[in-house]
């Protein structure tokens, strides 16, 4: 379970929120540019520092005091992948996992590379992929580790809708098998939908309102969320 109360001041406003997502729960947190989403996942994965509060996963307690990024078995995707250009797709998975690797190990990596699609640029350098097959890969990488926790922040901003879907359909998979705790983050309304049926209002750094899906579109917290409730 992720249990979390992260408080970050902000310039104009102060982050405040409270969440509460069961072991393999889903939450999708939507509202304006602005209001704070990035702010709680980004404390929640260790980049930012809240600067009240506690962050626990399980047994496991990420805040206070903040625990190294390296300890954190959480998989964090943004709308940059974040490769390494001077490695190959293989090392770039492969990268924080160690040397010495098992035979379970081993083959859940084979099991990434055939999934995912990767097999004919498993060698090649990340620096001469394309910008999909990059999203892929970072997404390989993000799931070679397991993680209990996945955290994701706009990382279908700037693809085609085909492969939008494609790596929707593949995270739901990968949910399914691994059944990690997912929280994501997206502008627009049905992508967040088909990866969770519950989301959480943001505005101000504050929940506004929770619930599902239909809730939330019967009666908005207010006209902005209304707008950005309407299908693009």
């Amino acid at each position: 379970m992720l249990e979390a109360h992260i408080v970050k001041h902000r310039r104009d406003f102060t982050v405040d929120v409270r969440l509460r997502i069961a072991e393999g729960g889903c939450l999708a947190l939507f509202g304006a540019s602005g209001a704070g989403k990035s702010t709680i996942l980004s404390s929640i994965a260790g980049i930012e520092q809240p600067d009240e509060g506690v962050v626990r996963l399980g047994d496991l307690q990420l805040f206070p005091p903040s625990l190294p990024l390296h300890r954190r078995p959480v998989g964090y995707l943004t709308q940059d992948p974040h490769l390494f250009p001077h490695l190959t797709v293989e090392g770039n998975i492969v990268f924080g996992l160690g040397s010495r690797r098992t035979s379970a190990e081993a083959g859940w990596l084979q099991h990434l590379r055939e999934s995912m699609g990767l097999s004919s640029i498993w060698h090649a350098p990340a620096a001469q992929i394309s910008g999909g097959q990059a999203r892929r890969v970072a997404l390989a990488r993000m799931l070679a580790r397991r993680p209990p926790l996945v955290l994701l922040d706009e990382p279908f901003g700037g693809l085609d809708r085909q492969l939008v879907r494609e790596l929707i359909d593949a995270l739901l998979a990968w949910r399914a098998e691994i059944e990690f705790i997912l929280m994501v983050i997206d502008h627009q309304a049905e992508i967040l939908e088909r990866l969770c049926p519950h989301a959480a209002v943001i505005s101000q750094g504050r929940i506004v309102q929770q619930g599902s899906w239909d809730q939330i579109r019967a009666a908005p917290a207010d006209r902005a969320i209304g707008e950005l409730l309407r299908p693009l």
